[in-house]
């Protein structure tokens, strides 16, 4: 009786432990991107496009929370950032240029379009409630 028990649990953790696996890769892929800097919306739910970028291929911190810490004047010179801000901009139709990873004029001005439209300080620079307002670290 004691064996069969032990052969029950026995199984029963291994059941387990092969579900955990299974749901972790099988969710993680699907559901949770690898990019830090992946589109996400007001959910944490990640919209990436089917197009790929030369900017895409950047290299860029392997955790979101760590662009948390980096100044706006440090994030525009990052090609993966604003690689990944003229996407989410595009997205919101505000930019419609190349996505290259370069901060230029015309990707200040649709931060501009996007401040006056959400009611806030027109700048034209990077700022934490733009960062907000695109869902970006």
């Amino acid at each position: 009786m004691k064996r069969m028990a032990f052969v029950l649990i026995l199984g029963l953790g291994a059941t387990i432990a092969h579900a955990d696996e299974y749901d972790t890769v099988l969710f993680h892929d699907i559901f949770r991107s690898t990019d830090s800097l992946a589109q996400r919306d007001e959910f944490g739910l990640v919209h990436q496009g089917p197009h790929v970028n030369a900017t895409d291929f950047a290299p860029r911190y392997h955790w979101r929370w760590m662009y948390y810490f980096k100044a706006p004047e440090q994030l525009i010179l990052d090609p993966a950032y604003v690689g990944s801000m003229q996407t989410a901009l595009r997205r919101l139709g505000y930019y419609c240029g190349p996505v290259d990873g370069v901060f230029t004029p015309v990707v200040a001005d649709a931060i501009a379009r996007l401040q006056k439209n959400y009611s806030m300080r027109v700048t034209g620079t990077l700022t934490d409630p733009v960062r907000r307002a695109l869902h970006m670290p």
